[in-house]
């Protein structure tokens, strides 16, 4: 079967939910608001992205919004200086969100560890006088090689505070994938943990950093941090290892925020790609944070009493923009997970919902198709009252799969915000929102400031009811600004549809007024059903 076979099936789903009235009249964006920014995105894309700036802080105001003089290079927010660490945490220490709980983090074995926002503050600062004490500064690379615990979100926004560039690797990677990145990177620093728990075993992380840095890359690094986790026993090379808290404690916690151009990087996110080596894709300072911020917040209605909980793993584009920056940018509390889903049993996910009052659940299909397995007698065990949105991302979720999520975990009120977006995007590109009316299996439509269409293979736009090309015709803040060290492979995005950014995923414009268009999937994109 081929993707516009297995996108047929979708075009017979008729059904149609309305979001509770409530719902609507309670939203940040109301449908005469949605209309309105459309309007403006449509006839002022800039205006619109420039709007959307000015409700972050920023250093030194941009020169112009955007500087496309050397197409496909995009510059957004020229001249203006900023850093997104000030954005997710300095600024809120300033505010109400002083004492807000920012984190709450669970492990696998069930212990937990929460963090206000100035506490998380001050822990990012300790950590990034200690990355300064180790020679790290602006423009260097640092690989953060660890699960989900709360030390690497301190990891990767230490990291961006200082102005070096952080590349999060997922921790189930290989040694050999590991020396891949690192030395693509060329890092300076590799930050890890003893190990972690995952499905009731001790999983050992140093030990593949080890085997990694056996090559041509040891000699990039000069230095590793290691968490203590598990407390399994870890060999500590003299003068280039050094355990976490003993680095941290004898910092101060106040430390200088860098400075930073809105186009200096931010991030290196190593995608696998069809072919060849991995793809370092660069994020930036500036639109990324922009983008991410205006969709994240209106895209899940975020209120100032939300519990966030993304089950993406911070090793992954959705873990950076939706568990931690997206977050932290709103102001939002986010939560964090380190084991597996079905670990002790398959309510464990539902469990988490209920002991926190989890308001927004944001997972991905195959979880859900997991879950549906077991039945429902593991959702009724809990109290999922406190759950107001749900959310699918990373592949087409089927009709069924939504609608057991609408059912059984949504109470057939939480709207499900199905969405397609990409590691290249860096922000949610095609979504609905909580006032939107939602056919199972459909994203709806582009979000405004966002030209995405379904063309043939010469461009042109598709009739309603065919399938063709995904494509975005114009660029949006936090698309990523290139592929490290690789210029021609990134303009490859935009050779194929001329005067486009190529998806790599094949959609279907539906008949409908209620969804555009559906998208599937190709090997290298998160995504999603498009409409």
């Amino acid at each position: 079967m081929d993707r516009f076979e297995a996108l047929d099936s979708l075009l017979h789903e008729e059904r149609v939910f309305r979001p509770l009235p409530q719902l609507v009249i309670e939203a940040n964006v109301n449908p005469q608001e949605l209309a309105t920014a459309r309007r403006q995105a449509e006839y002022d894309p800039l205006g619109y992205w420039e709007e959307a700036a000015d409700h972050l802080d920023w250093f030194k105001r941009w020169d112009k919004v955007l500087d496309d003089s050397r197409k496909p290079f995009y510059r957004w927010f020229p001249g203006a200086r900023c850093n997104i660490v000030y954005n997710c945490l300095d600024r809120h220490i300033e505010t109400a969100n002083k004492n807000k709980l920012a984190l709450i983090w669970e492990g696998e074995p069930g212990d937990s560890q929460k963090y206000t926002y100035f506490e998380l503050y001050r822990e990012v600062n300790r950590f990034a006088n200690a990355l300064r004490s180790l020679g790290v500064r602006k423009g260097d690379r640092v690989v953060i090689y660890m699960p989900p615990l709360p030390q690497t979100v301190v990891a990767m926004l230490a990291t961006a505070k200082i102005g070096a560039i952080h590349s999060v690797v997922f921790a189930g990677f290989s040694a050999k994938a590991l020396r891949q990145r690192i030395n693509d990177a060329q890092a300076k620093t590799v930050i890890t943990s003893d190990g972690f728990y995952r499905n009731g075993q001790v999983l050992r992380l140093k030990d593949t950093v080890d085997e990694a840095l056996v090559g041509a890359c040891a000699d990039c690094v000069e230095s590793m941090v290691v968490v203590r986790r598990t407390k399994v026993g870890v060999d500590m090379v003299d003068g280039r290892d050094f355990w976490y808290d003993d680095l941290i404690r004898q910092e101060r916690n106040t430390a200088p925020t860098e400075v930073m151009e809105a186009h200096d990087p931010l991030f290196l996110m190593y995608t696998s790609g069809t072919t060849g080596k991995p793809k370092g894709v660069t994020h930036c300072h500036g639109g990324y944070m922009v983008g991410v911020h205006r969709t994240l917040t209106t895209v899940f209605d975020i209120k100032p009493t939300d519990i966030f909980w993304c089950t993406a793993d911070p090793g992954w584009i959705t873990g950076h923009s939706a568990v931690v920056y997206g977050p932290l940018l709103s102001g939002t509390t986010t939560v964090i997970y380190e084991g597996h889903p079905n670990y002790p049993q398959a309510d464990r996910l539902w469990h988490i919902v209920a002991k926190y009052g989890v308001s927004i659940f944001y997972t991905v299909p195959t979880v859900i198709r997991m879950l549906m397995r077991f039945g429902v007698q593991h959702t009724k065990r809990h109290d999922l009252s406190s759950l107001r949105l749900l959310g699918s991302v990373g592949e087409p979720i089927s009709p069924e799969a939504w609608t057991w999520l609408y059912k059984n975990i949504g109470r057939n009120e939480c709207p499900v915000i199905d969405t397609w977006w990409q590691t290249e995007t860096g922000m949610f590109m095609v979504s609905p929102l909580p006032i939107s009316l939602l056919k199972p299996g459909s994203v709806t439509k582009p979000l405004p400031g966002v030209k995405a269409d379904v063309v043939d293979k010469d461009g042109n736009t598709v009739e309603a009811g065919k399938g063709g090309l995904l494509v975005v015709r114009d660029p949006w803040p936090s698309m990523m600004t290139g592929l490290w060290n690789d210029e021609d492979r990134y303009k490859e995005y935009f050779e194929k549809i001329p005067g486009c950014y190529y998806a790599g995923d094949v959609a279907r414009r539906t008949r409908t007024v209620t969804s555009g268009f559906r998208a599937g999937p190709t090997t290298s994109s998160t995504s999603p059903v498009i409409a």
